[in-house]
């Protein structure tokens, strides 16, 4: 009896240490294949939620041209590289053009800085200011950067940081077109690929049905929330060429980021109404119209995310929009994607625990009466 104790208590220990040992060396795998994966992580999330958004347009694009997965997947990533690419290497191209004739006519003496049109004190809410600090440059430049060197240097600073944080996030958009097409030539057995990995993490029929809620909470936000932004921006757009607003594309551009945030458009459209009503531009009743028009187009969010956020998605519209909203404040632009899909995740999983917890008291009733 002993020795069957002691037999025991070694093999035991042998198994202890071996999985012990297992699951430093599996630990360990896992961290070395995350650090390799990291530089890589952001692309491929937005590869991921690219693809899953666009991949319907890529079967009616398959459907109607009768093409290969392949030669589909290139016309997409041509597209989409042309599409983003070529105005951004043009926008490059000019801005290195631009500083480079500002610099070389800084060496030999000659910059000179035109004076503001008074049009300029028009722009809403940074007209003034920006017409004094002009005005200032071109009566004296040099006078105007010795007094205000450290905020130009400051300004410089942030305009160069802007711009190598917006050219790197067009590059990692470019890299994320290719690879989502890559992404979307091999869509079947990817799908196939992604319900396996869910149904073994949480069984077959709910594994399914969350694989299924993740691509629908993904189409859906991005219809939701950026689609509904850029309708609202060319609506507000419209609007601000009709009423003669000055920098009209720029403002448009404002509205489109403020809805992507999720933040009022009366942010954009209050400025501009006051610049309306204070121009004396127009008449009464036409300014009277387009406050209207502009309230209106500002509000059109309110009637849109409703019908599309949440659309086809087994999750009420306000857990989306919650997940989108926090998800975006603490993870940035694709936190709107992935806390959504998280929430809504979860959402599914507590009601689903809920239900399975009720169900024996609820049979336990119905037997008893």
């Amino acid at each position: 009896m002993e020795e069957q104790y002691q037999t025991m208590k070694t093999q035991l220990s042998h198994d202890l240490l071996q999985v012990a040992l297992r699951l430093v060396f599996a630990l360990m795998l896992l961290w070395i294949c995350a650090k390799i994966f990291a530089p890589f992580a952001s692309i491929m999330l937005w590869a991921l939620i690219l693809a899953i958004t666009l991949y319907p347009l890529y079967l009616k694009i398959q459907s109607s041209l009768g093409w290969s997965d392949g030669r589909t997947a290139t016309l997409v990533a041509c597209t989409g590289l042309v599409l983003l690419g070529v105005p951004t290497a043009l926008l490059g191209m000019s801005l290195v053009d631009h500083v480079a004739s500002i610099l070389n006519a800084w060496q030999q003496g000659t910059l000179e800085v035109a004076p503001p049109d008074e049009s300029v004190r028009a722009w809403p809410m940074i007209g003034e200011r920006v017409y004094e600090i002009w005005l200032e440059a071109s009566d004296n430049l040099a006078a105007l950067l010795t007094d205000h060197g450290e905020e130009v240097r400051g300004l410089i600073k942030r305009v160069l940081g802007g711009t190598t944080s917006m050219l790197g996030t067009v590059g990692v958009f470019l890299c994320a077109i290719v690879v989502a097409s890559i992404m979307m030539a091999y869509g079947q057995s990817g799908d196939a690929a992604m319900k396996r990995i869910a149904v073994t993490l949480v069984g077959d029929a709910r594994g399914e049905q969350l694989q299924a809620l993740s691509v629908a909470t993904t189409r859906s936000v991005a219809t939701g929330v950026i689609g509904v932004a850029t309708i609202q921006s060319l609506l507000l757009g419209i609007g601000f060429l009709w009423a003669g607003v000055p920098a009209a594309g720029v403002l448009a551009v404002v509205a489109l980021v403020t809805g992507i945030i999720q933040l009022p458009a009366l942010l954009v459209t209050l400025p501009v109404l006051i610049w309306i009503w204070t121009s004396g531009g127009d008449s009464t009743l036409m300014d009277g119209v387009i406050t209207v028009y502009l309230i209106i187009a500002g509000l059109a969010d309110n009637v849109l995310k409703p019908m599309l956020l949440g659309r086809g998605v087994d999750v009420p519209m306000p857990v989306v929009l919650i997940g989108a909203l926090g998800g975006m404040v603490g993870m940035g632009l694709i936190g709107l994607f992935l806390g959504s899909v998280i929430l809504a995740i979860g959402y599914q999983l507590m009601w689903a625990w809920v239900d399975r917890e009720t169900l024996p008291a609820r049979n336990e009733n119905s037997e008893s009466t």
